[in-house]
C-alpha cells in the first residue's frame, strides 16, 4: 500500500474541513466549526490497481495558525489549494499560502487549485477565467476543479485526479526493495533505506 500526505489549504472559511469530511465520510456537516490549528483524516482507494492511503491534513485558515503550516508540509506528496468562488479575497490570499509551502525544502511537487462552494453559484465573485489565469500564473498542476461539498459535486474526482498524478510523476523506486514511494519522502516507506 502506497500512503501519500496531502495538505489541503485556504483561508479560512473556504471549506476546506466540508471537502476533506465529504471526500473521507460521504456526507456534509452544516455546523463544521472552524479547525484550531491542525486536523487529520484519512482515506483508503484504489487507483490504477494500486492501494493508496490518504492522510490527509486540514490547516487552520487563520493568519495565527500560519506558523504552523510550514513543519507540516514535509513530505507532503501533494496539496489541494482552496479558494471559495463567492469570495474574491480568498483567491488572492493563496498566493500567501503558496509562498510558504514552496519554503519548505521538501515541498510537495503537485498542487492542484480547487474552487469550492460550486453550490452558491448565483453568489459567485470569482469566474473560471480568473481561476485560471491564477492556475497558470503559480503552475498548478491539471485543471481548476470546482466543487460543492454540500452536494458532493467533484469532491471525489478532485482526490482521485491529484492521486493519479501524484502516480504518474511523483514516485521513485527505492533502490534497495524496489518498491515505488513518493519522492517527497527521505526514506523509503517500505524498508526504510535512505534514497540515494
Amino acid at each position: 500500500m502506497l500512503k501519500f500526505k496531502i495538505i489541503v489549504a485556504g483561508a479560512k472559511g473556504v471549506g476546506k474541513t466540508s471537502l476533506i469530511r465529504r471526500f473521507c465520510t460521504g456526507s456534509f456537516d452544516f455546523s463544521t466549526l472552524s479547525t484550531i490549528g491542525v486536523d487529520f483524516e484519512t482515506k483508503e482507494v484504489v487507483l490504477d490497481n494500486d492501494v493508496i492511503l490518504f492522510n490527509i491534513w486540514d490547516f487552520a485558515g487563520e493568519e495565527k495558525f500560519r506558523i504552523l503550516f510550514p513543519s507540516y508540509v514535509s513530505g507532503a506528496s501533494g496539496a489541494l489549494v482552496l479558494y471559495d468562488i463567492t469570495n474574491r479575497d480568498s483567491l488572492d490570499d493563496l498566493v500567501n499560502w503558496i509562498e510558504i509551502i514552496e519554503s519548505a525544502s521538501d515541498h510537495p511537487n503537485t498542487l492542484f487549485l480547487i474552487g469550492t462552494k460550486l453550490d452558491l453559484e448565483e453568489k459567485r465573485e470569482v469566474s473560471k477565467e480568473e481561476a485560471m489565469k491564477f492556475h497558470k500564473k503559480f503552475n498548478f498542476k491539471g485543471d481548476v476543479i470546482e466543487t460543492s461539498s454540500k452536494s458532493g459535486n467533484n469532491v471525489e474526482e478532485t482526490f482521485i485526479k491529484l492521486g493519479k498524478e501524484i502516480l504518474q510523476h511523483s514516485l521513485i523506486k527505492c533502490k534497495h526493495c524496489g518498491e515505488f514511494f513518493p519522492q517527497e519522502l527521505i526514506y523509503c516507506q517500505f524498508c526504510g533505506n535512505k534514497k540515494d
